[in-house]
């Protein structure tokens, strides 16, 4: 055969850098966005925050900055060091409300406000370097706590080291986790450490405070509060034989075992029971570092004149713009040497625009969202209708992926609380009618129903599901356990009252 050269048509898509970036940002939370803006502002010298009255703050904005004055004619700027009249300005005066809308901490506002000098400290001549960082107040650790009670004990130098072995050992809650021959093997074998040794440690450490630490299970955690307690205390010793050795009875509330056990009647487990829920099953909680974990909501839902409003949240929204400097050079020069910042300037119009129309998907999406949810806005969990993410994609001429990028990690915050997108989507069951009811408001059905039972007499999942067919929703059995156990509702038995 002899070479050839052939024409062929054909069509590809190309995501294209910029395509690549309006999809990555799509599908980021708030505080991920927040952390590649952050990036990108290190790494881009055109690129840089926004005021929050300069109007080319605004993402999206293409448009060329006004060329700088001179700097042969242009007047010295506020704070510039060479200024002989920055001190002779008035100060602009501090408003408390306005830094609480900004999140200042309320520490910081009463300095600011208590100053005398508008924000000088000492006397000294005001600085941006100059801030004021409330302290933070440290943190006593358990083990810190623990140890500090170990050196007030004249305990000898040995005893000492095996109590701090077994601090060192124990987890967040304060229990035991690993065994005393475990802990015995970690020892130099020439230092003669046995279990028993152990043991004696074990009993000074558990006659710390908090109460119930070193306790190597739930039960011994509870019967070393319970001992902890005056002898004359109503059903002490039967809840200490019964967190010894029968705490799982108490947990699946088998009361004729316990009667049976304990040789008593059902008053005596009830206030068995009350006396063991007043005892701390993890005493080292109270020193435990609990970090919250905030949400910032993408939008904000309102209703206006009846309608029911999403609105874009703008504390959420980064503020960016083109630096001026720099784009009125490449406005005036354009030569090779330019290439490098010919291209950053490129990008940082991408990454605005890119976050503008990141925003308005967010806002048009939430905005279908509410107004197919319009009801549940109005009357709750339980007026939620099933919706599926094709619904809003054919609503809004979008695929099915770009709606899941934007209701992945995206909130909104309502007179319904703080809600992921993605809570309003969910599966169905079917009505007696033909038609559909949520899974959100099956599940907040059942919380009503066991919310309103008896406590002697809880319904089982089988009446759960009796009831809900009398009022139009098949669902099964199988299905009802399985909203239950979503809920966090424990079965039947557990619920029921001794």
């Amino acid at each position: 055969m002899k070479p050839t050269l052939q024409l062929k048509l054909s069509q590809h898509l190309t995501l294209t850098p910029q395509l690549q970036q309006s999809i990555r940002l799509l599908q980021l939370s708030t505080l991920e966005l927040n952390a590649e803006v952050e990036r990108m502002l290190q790494e881009n010298p055109l690129l840089e925050k926004g005021d929050d009255d300069d109007e080319a703050a605004a993402p999206g904005s293409d448009a060329t900055p006004p060329p700088a004055p001179p700097p042969e004619t242009s007047e010295p700027r506020a704070g510039d060091p060479d200024d002989d009249r920055a001190d002779e300005r008035p100060e602009e005066p501090f408003d408390t409300a306005d830094a609480a809308e900004r999140g200042v901490p309320a520490a910081e506002v009463e300095f600011a406000d208590d100053g005398g000098g508008g924000g000088e400290w000492g006397g000294g001549a005001e600085s941006d370097d100059d801030e004021f960082h409330p302290q933070q107040v440290a943190s006593s650790t358990l083990r810190d706590h623990l140890n500090g009670q170990l050196s007030m004990l004249g305990l000898p130098d040995r005893d000492r080291q095996l109590v701090g072995a077994l601090i060192d050992a124990l987890d967040d809650d304060g229990f035991l986790t690993s065994s005393l021959e475990e802990i015995a093997a970690l020892f130099e074998p020439g230092l003669g450490i046995d279990v028993d040794e152990l043991a004696v440690a074990l009993r000074y450490l558990q006659g710390f405070e908090p109460t119930g630490v070193g306790a190597r299970g739930i039960g011994e955690c509870i019967a070393l509060q319970l001992r902890s307690l005056h002898e004359a205390t109503p059903h002490r010793a039967a809840a200490i034989k019964i967190a010894e050795s029968h705490l799982d009875l108490l947990a699946a509330r088998d009361v004729t075992r316990l009667k049976r056990v304990l040789q008593c009647d059902e008053s005596v487990i009830r206030g068995v029971r009350d006396l063991i829920r007043t005892v701390n099953p993890r005493p080292g909680s109270a020193f435990a570092k609990a970090e919250a974990n905030y949400v910032v909501p993408d939008v904000i839902v309102r209703k206006s004149r009846g309608q029911w409003i999403a609105s874009l949240n703008e504390a959420a929204m980064p503020k960016l713009r083109v630096n001026r400097i720099y784009a009125d050079i490449l406005a005036r020069t354009r030569d090779a040497s330019n290439q490098q910042l010919a291209a950053q300037l490129q990008e940082a119009k991408w990454l605005i625009r890119n976050v503008q129309q990141r925003f308005e998907t967010i806002l048009r999406v939430t905005q279908a969202i509410v107004d197919r949810q319009r009801r549940f806005f109005e009357h709750g969990e339980v007026a939620m209708r099933p919706m599926v993410l094709r619904e809003i994609a054919d609503m809004l001429g979008l695929h099915e992926s770009t709606i899941s990028r934007v209701t992945t990690q995206k909130y909104m915050l309502s007179p319904r609380g703080t809600l992921e997108l993605k809570y309003f989507f969910g599966s169905h069951v079917a009505t007696d009618s033909g038609g559909a009811a949520s899974a959100t408001a099956i599940r907040a059905l059942i919380r009503q129903l066991i919310g309103a039972e008896n406590p002697g007499a809880p319904l089982t999942d089988s009446k759960i599901a009796e009831v809900l067919g009398e009022q139009g929703i098949l669902v099964a059995r199988r299905t009802v356990a399985k909203y239950r156990e979503a809920l966090a509702i424990p079965p039947v038995n557990l619920r029921k009252s001794l």
